[in-house]
C-alpha cells in the first residue's frame, strides 16, 4: 500500500483538542479558567473539547481540574513496542548504566524528532526533569547529533530548516555552520558530546543505533554532571563502553538476540 500524501488541511477541532492535551502533558491540573488564558481558544470551544476528551476517558476532572489519564499510557506503550530494536537495547542499556554508574537513555528517531523510549540509572545518576516518552530537538543532545551525522545530507538538512536551531542553553550549538562541522567530526570519531548543551550542568556522550542498511533509527547516551563526567572519562573511558554496546546491539539487530 503507497502512503497518502500529507493534507494540507489540517482539521481544526482536532488541532484544538490536541493543543489542549499538550498543555495538560506539561502543565497537569489545570481549570477550565486557567487554560482560557493559557489558549488561544474561546472558553466556550476550550469546554465543549474538556467535555469530549473526558467522556471518551482521556482526561479525568478532580475538583474541577483536569489531568490526562492513565489510558493515555496505553497509546504510548503501544507505540513503543513497535520499535524493532528497543527489547535487545534495553537490556544493553540497563547492563551500560551498572557498569558506568551514570544515566543513560535510549532514544528513537521519529520524524525531525528524537523521542526519550527507556533510561537506567547507574549507582549515582543525576537526576533532571528528563522523562520517558519526552521529544527533544535532535541538534540539543548527544545522542540527537550523532543520529544527525549518519542521516543522508539531505534528510539532516531537511530537519535543520525546518525546526531551526533552537537554544535550550547558552551552550546550545545554534549556528548551522558551527553543527555542520561538528557532524563532519562526528562521523570520524563515531560518537558525539553534549556539553552543557540540553541541560547546563550536564555532559553526555551520545552514538546511534542503526538499522541493517546503515540508517540510524535512534541512539544511546550516557550522561552525567559536568563536574564528574570530564576528562578522560568523558573523552575516552565512556566513548570506549557506549561504542562496545552498540556494537553489540547491531550484532543482535543483524543476527538476532543473544541470551
Amino acid at each position: 500500500m503507497t502512503e497518502q500524501p500529507r493534507s494540507n488541511r489540517p482539521v481544526t477541532t482536532t488541532e484544538s483538542s490536541i493543543q489542549i492535551l499538550e498543555q495538560l502533558k506539561d502543565n497537569p491540573g489545570r481549570t477550565l479558567d486557567e487554560l482560557t488564558e493559557e489558549l488561544d481558544l474561546a472558553r466556550s470551544t476550550i469546554h465543549r473539547h474538556l467535555l469530549t476528551l473526558e467522556d471518551n476517558d482521556l482526561l479525568f476532572r478532580e475538583n474541577g481540574q483536569f489531568y490526562l489519564s492513565l489510558w493515555l499510557l496505553d497509546f504510548g506503550i503501544s507505540a513503543r513496542d513497535r520499535i524493532s530494536f528497543f527489547d535487545v537495547a534495553r537490556r544493553q542499556v540497563d547492563r551500560l548504566a551498572e557498569e558506568t554508574g551514570e544515566k543513560v537513555w535510549l532514544v528513537a528517531k521519529e520524524r525531525d524528532y528524537s523521542v526519550h523510549l527507556y533510561k537506567a540509572s547507574g549507582a549515582s545518576p543525576l537526576e533532571t526533569s528528563a522523562r520517558v516518552g519526552q521529544r527533544r530537538h535532535l541538534h540539543q543532545l548527544a545522542a540527537g547529533k550523532a543520529i544527525l551525522a549518519y542521516l543522508p545530507d539531505e534528510e539532516s538538512h531537511g530537519i535543520i530548516d525546518r525546526q531551526g536551531l533552537i537554544e535550550a542553553t547558552d551552550q546550545t550549538i545554534t549556528d548551522r555552520e558551527a553543527l555542520l562541522e561538528e557532524l563532519d567530526e562526528i562521523r570520524e570519531r563515531g560518537y558525539a558530546f553534549n556539553l552543557g548543551e540540553s541541560i547546563e550542568g550536564l555532559n553526555a556522550v551520545g552514538a546511534p543505533i542503526r538499522d541493517e542498511g546503515g540508517t540510524p533509527v535512534g541512539g544511546i547516551s550516557i550522561s552525567g554532571p559536568a563536574n564528574r563526567v570530564k576528562g578522560s572519562l568523558l573523552r575516552d573511558e565512556l566513548p570506549d563502553k557506549l561504542l562496545a554496546t552498540i556494537d553489540e546491539i547491531h550484532i543482535n539487530i543483524r543476527y538476532g538476540s543473544a541470551d
